[in-house]
């Protein structure tokens, strides 16, 4: 029925620079509708490399959760690819308010590309096959929204960067598949992200069939995500995994 591909599994800008771990993103297909979520730096040769590849040009949409680089360094590039460069008016961006004006983060002559760009903000939203909800804004360092998908009875949900806050529990509490942020291994109160902590428990309130941790800072990489996950099976009754870059995810077919 369909797939959820992370292009990428970065956090944070060091692990960006760097390329520890690529920034291209993440690539999901239900049924016949193709959309990417924050294409960041390398995303259009994270989807030329795949394999299978994934064609840009089949993109139906892309969705920003929010304007830092790490999540729109491609931006351009992948509304380019999505409509054959401007001569194939085709697509829809989502995007918060502050990433599409004149501090944002796409290009005024690629405006006019897409054949919709929509604000991302709290409500309801459908894109062919896929229909999704922002439920809340995070609390982030600028404007950023969680995202909530509905593939026929099962809800996944994408945790974008944020702090924690006690929100997030109540609007996501439904989610049978919950992917997290999650930059920092220690709590580091004075950035507005995820730890470690944070994510056990937000797992441990929500209890979704599955939680997935991606979007990995230096503190998380140093201290190994093959480690980590294998001590969070151990010591929390959840079925939790530590994305990798490639790393792919199966749609339920109900």
């Amino acid at each position: 029925m369909g797939f959820i591909k992370f292009l990428g599994t970065a956090g944070a800008r060091f692990v960006m620079i760097k390329q520890l771990r690529s920034s291209g993103g993440i690539w999901i297909r239900y049924k016949k509708t193709n959309v990417l979520i924050d294409p960041g730096p390398g995303a259009l040769v994270r989807c030329n490399a795949a394999r299978p590849k994934l064609d840009p040009g089949l993109l139906d949409g892309i969705i920003l959760t929010h304007k830092h680089l790490d999540h729109s360094g491609d931006v351009n590039v992948m509304i380019e690819a999505m409509t054959e460069g401007g001569f194939k008016k085709k697509g829809v961006l989502f995007a918060p308010c502050d990433a599409l004006g004149n501090d944002g983060v796409i290009f005024s002559y690629l405006r006019s590309f897409p054949q919709e760009i929509v604000p991302l903000k709290e409500g309801k939203f459908s894109l062919g096959d896929i229909a999704f909800e922002v439920p809340l804004k995070n609390m982030h360092s600028c404007e950023t929204y969680g995202l909530k998908f509905f593939f026929g009875k099962s809800k996944v949900s994408f945790v974008a960067d944020t702090k924690y806050f006690d929100a997030l529990i109540s609007s996501y509490k439904d989610s049978a598949i919950l992917i997290l942020n999650v930059v920092f291994y220690d709590r580091r109160d004075e950035f507005e992200h995820l730890c470690l902590e944070d994510a056990i428990e937000i797992i441990n309130k929500i209890k979704p069939e599955k939680a997935i941790l991606t979007h990995f800072g230096m503190s998380m990489l140093k201290n190994k995500p093959h480690l980590i996950e294998k001590k969070l099976q151990n010591e929390v009754n959840a079925h939790i995994q530590l994305a990798y870059d490639g790393f792919s995810l199966e749609l339920p077919d109900k």
